[in-house]
């Protein structure tokens, strides 16, 4: 899985899961563009980079602008003198319920994960085509996109967004050799911690103690290093054939996501009326129903 002598982009990877991302990157060759919207977290991040025998440089400054996308792609190519990979990891939450959700909650959270995720594939898959280097483009989903979650509106549309981003670049790069996949961490974060059922685990784990099998395997919860080496490999050589997709990791647990795709189906002769519908439904349709949000099992 050597990345010797590429070159990535990391984007929130200050603290966190995108950290672990360019820590495990940097570890495997790849000379990382760290970025935080703080100087001093993104400095420590280049410095443990660097202490380990790495290559890394930061930039300071929030995703969702094209100036931002621009000046991460040019630092990437004036101090190492190309781009190869890009992870785009930064998001912020702004989690209320709809009714008590503001323009600005909304707007602040998609700004950063869509809009930011948009700006940053769009920079560097037009310099990833105009050098015919065949990249990797990697955008960090959430089960939350994928089945929604209580008091997440603006996060549940914008990850279930960046999936969507993933499954048409992928189509739209495939003639320039571009690979795009969606992954969907699962991990024992800050944000983790803020979730009451989580809050001791997160303290025994931060702590040094080894987590349990049930929230390594049904809870698919380890540390931000589990989710790492799935980052690694789509970066990789090894994953060329292998674009489009949805794919999950966490603890012990990779995964695979599906397509959205009709479960159930009849036809009508004419179409359908109101009452044709009310007939059918309970019939061919109700059974199939799909239930929402994220269910897990009780902790033992």
């Amino acid at each position: 899985m050597s990345l010797a002598g590429k070159v990535a982009i990391v984007t929130g990877s200050g603290r966190g899961l995108g950290l672990a991302y360019a820590q495990e990157l940097a570890r495997q060759g790849a000379s990382v563009v760290v970025n935080d919207v703080d100087a001093a977290t993104a400095a420590d991040a280049v410095a443990g980079i660097e202490a380990a025998g790495g290559n890394a440089v930061s930039v300071v400054a929030p995703v969702g602008s094209t100036q931002t996308a621009q000046q991460l792609v040019q630092t990437a190519v004036d101090t190492y003198g190309r781009l190869d990979i890009l992870v785009t990891n930064a998001g912020v939450l702004r989690d209320k319920t709809l009714w008590k959700m503001s323009d600005d909650d909304f707007d602040t959270v998609v700004g950063v994960h869509l809009r930011g995720t948009f700006t940053c594939a769009r920079e560097a898959a037009t310099y990833m085509r105009d050098n015919e280097i065949a990249g990797r483009i990697i955008c960090i989903g959430s089960p939350t996109g994928q089945r929604g979650n209580f008091g997440q509106t603006n996060y549940a549309a914008a990850k279930a967004g960046i999936v969507a981003f993933a499954r048409t670049w992928s189509l739209e790069l495939a003639r320039a050799g571009i690979t795009v996949n969606a992954v969907v961490p699962t991990a024992l974060t800050a944000m983790t911690a803020t979730i009451p059922i989580y809050a001791d685990v997160v303290k025994a784990y931060e702590a040094g103690e080894p987590l349990p099998r049930q929230i390594r395997q049904e809870h698919a919860l380890g540390g931000p290093e589990d989710v790492a080496p799935l980052v690694v490999w789509l970066a990789s050589e090894g994953s060329a054939s292998v674009t489009g997709q949805a794919i999950g990791i966490g603890g012990d647990k990779l995964s695979i996501y599906s397509h959205s795709t009709e479960i159930a189906l009849e036809y009508r002769e004419g179409g359908w009326s109101p009452e044709a519908i009310d007939a059918a439904w309970p019939v061919t349709f109700a059974g199939h129903q799909q239930s929402s949000g994220i269910t897990l099992p009780p902790l033992e």
